[in-house]
């Protein structure tokens, strides 16, 4: 693949019709994924392409193989989205990244001048919940070997909280202003967590520090929203058919995207508001409608969907069981549990959703939603049944997802066929599910796989709740017992 593949490109794909050689590196952005690409990334190619900013990113990656950035170096850093609706497409050749470092080739210190250069303001993440390396608590977790391997040697990190404690360590030795870090990951209140965790892994290694990261650094919350599947044979297809040409850096995602930011920053930030994202001084009622309603019912339908048979979202909602449901948990279960944000109906909300999961040629698969279950199913579902616990209300297709969950985690299906999980908890989750009665795995699930909290891990309600679920699944068949729901 050269550089070249760009002029293959149809005259309907849309190129940047900008300078690049006026760019500046003004950005770093940890974790260059389909996500990134498809949404920061894009925002701030519009916003450059408007004449409203000049930053451009620098993608930093920590681990994994280095092919798909020094490909993209080799075709001058651009790269193609496609946005592939129900009824249309749309191609666009997406040039606001200009320069990149992985760790493999550039080393900790490497990383460490890169993101903490004079001229970076901004440094984003989107590393999925795991990269953070969060204990139960919401903290660091500082039993994590690679976290204990960063505290033993701080000027050589290598996971992202060490890698940011020590570019900020760079920053206040130099006499400089912090960076601001911006957490793009499906994570509750990330910014908060996120600042968490870096003042933990500060204080453990220099308490006048941390002093300083916490008066001086900020640490924007967002909620992001952009249904972006993972790549596959089939979706490449799609990209070569639409724009004309193959990309291996190249993404396709549903057209729908949505991006709140808490506007909170140490200096200077791009107005990505005018490519159409929201500036907010609180982002939780976004954050929390978009976990509780799409994340949720999203994680509904991997589960049962899955264990039903279906490959897709787009297939499961071709079940008109399971997009009754879907909608019903997110108006009748989720949305109660939530303040809207301002403007916002959230039973418009929900049929919104409805329409995108049901866009046939967005082949987002239940397995790849599945993954990682322990770092999402507590604000996703638990937090939800917390409510409703204390509200006295009921709460049935939660306690099915959760049930569905425990099956899942086992590792075999219904029918008896092996499970890919993959999941930071996968082996303990897999002996724990994979007792001889309901009883012992619902109760062994909650009380020690560290999943739920501490008022949910002996509830005898919810343990009541889950055991019938879990029976239903297993005595009716997952299709049935999501039909019963009706």
């Amino acid at each position: 693949m050269t550089s070249n593949i760009f002029s293959a490109a149809k005259d309907t794909v849309k190129r940047p019709a900008y300078d690049r050689d006026k760019l500046t590196v003004r950005m770093c952005h940890i974790g260059f994924g389909a996500f990134h690409r498809a949404h920061q990334a894009v925002y701030t190619d519009q916003l450059i392409g408007m004449g409203k900013t000049d930053w451009a990113y620098r993608e930093i990656e920590l681990m994994g193989p280095t092919a798909l950035l020094d490909g993209l170096a080799e075709r001058g850093y651009l790269y193609t989205v496609v946005e592939n609706g129900a009824e249309a497409q749309d191609a666009r050749i997406v040039g606001s990244v200009i320069d990149h470092r992985h760790m493999a080739n550039a080393g900790p210190e490497g990383i460490i001048a890169a993101i903490s250069e004079d001229a970076i303001e901004l440094v984003s993440i989107t590393v999925t919940e795991k990269g953070y390396t969060l204990a139960a608590n919401g903290g660091l977790d500082f039993e994590n070997p690679m976290v204990k391997a960063d505290l033993a040697n701080p000027q050589a990190p290598k996971t992202v909280v060490g890698t940011l404690v020590a570019g900020l360590a760079r920053r206040k030795a130099e006499g400089k202003k912090p960076f601001t870090i911006l957490s793009c990951d499906n994570l509750p209140s990330n910014g908060h967590m996120t600042r968490r965790a870096v003042l933990d892994f500060a204080r453990a290694v220099d308490a006048e520090l941390a002093a300083w990261i916490e008066g001086e650094a900020r640490f924007p919350s967002t909620m992001v929203d952009r249904i972006v599947p993972a790549m596959t044979e089939e979706s490449h297809q799609v990209l070569a058919t639409c724009a004309g040409y193959a990309d291996p850096a190249g993404i396709v995602c549903e057209p729908f995207r949505q991006w709140v930011i808490e506007d909170d920053f140490v200096s200077g930030r791009p107005d990505w508001n005018l490519a159409g994202a929201t500036f907010t001084k609180d982002v939780l009622p976004y954050e929390n409608m978009k976990l509780r309603m799409l994340n949720g019912s999203h994680s509904f339908l991997a589960y049962l969907g899955y264990l039903g048979g279906y490959k897709t979202i787009a297939d499961t909602m071709g079940d008109a069981a399971y997009k009754k449901a879907a909608h019903d948990l997110m108006v009748k279960e989720q949305a109660p549990t939530l303040e809207a944000p301002e403007g916002v109906d959230l039973g418009d909300y929900a049929d919104a959703l409805i329409g995108r999961y049901c866009n046939p040629n967005i082949r987002h698969r239940t397995w790849q939603i599945a993954m990682d279950g322990s770092q999402k199913l507590p604000q996703r579902a638990l937090e939800s049944i917390v409510y409703h616990l204390k509200a006295g209300t009921p709460y049935p297709r939660l306690a099915l997802l959760v049930a569905g969950w425990m099956i899942y985690v086992s590792g075999t299906d219904l029918e008896g066929q092996p499970i890919d999980v993959r999941d930071p908890l996968a082996d303990k989750l897999k002996v724990l599910a994979s007792g001889d009665s309901a009883e012992s795995i619902v109760s062994g699930l909650m009380q020690k796989s560290g999943v739920f909290p501490d008022e949910l891990a002996k509830s005898a309600p919810l343990q009541a709740a889950l055991i019938e679920a879990y029976q239903a699944l297993r005595e009716k068949g997952v299709k049935a017992a999501v039909a019963s729901l009706a």
